[in-house]
């Protein structure tokens, strides 16, 4: 899921123009960067391997055909594409949180992890919601 948002915001930075969109794009890289840093020292840590699993099977698939969909954008098309986007991939996140991620998590310092992130993945989202709401019209 980070790996997906973060390609998403390297696309935006390297075609967006708009301020908004380029910071947005700029935040969320860096704190899913951040994340999968942690994430990365806790499974080496615990000396497990992650294997990948019908929700990161989608979350890759689906991310892919949004990137090839908002390759072919340009200008204001891409970003209001693009933030449109950045409302369902964090919601989608936040639902498998909720739904699958924390509920079945074994771990007790996954689980940790999960829950600590949490709040991020909702400011993202609330943040993003600002974001759409500004790019659905040009101004």
């Amino acid at each position: 899921a980070n790996n997906a948002d973060i390609s998403y915001a390297e696309q935006a930075l390297a075609k967006s123009q708009d301020a908004d969109v380029r910071s947005f794009a700029t935040m969320v890289r860096a704190d899913h960067q951040g994340v999968n840093r942690a994430a990365t020292a806790l499974v080496t840590r615990l000396k497990v391997t992650p294997v990948d699993n019908q929700l990161s099977f989608d979350l890759r698939d689906d991310a892919e055909t949004k990137r090839l969909r908002l390759r072919d954008l340009e200008g204001f098309a891409f970003d209001s594409a693009y933030a449109a986007n950045e409302v369902s991939y964090h919601r989608t996140v936040l639902d498998a949180i909720d739904k699958a991620l924390i509920p079945s998590a074994r771990n007790a310092e996954l689980r940790a992890l999960l829950i600590e992130v949490r709040p991020a993945v909702a400011a993202h989202l609330g943040h993003a919601e600002q974001l759409a709401a500004g790019k659905t019209r040009r101004r």
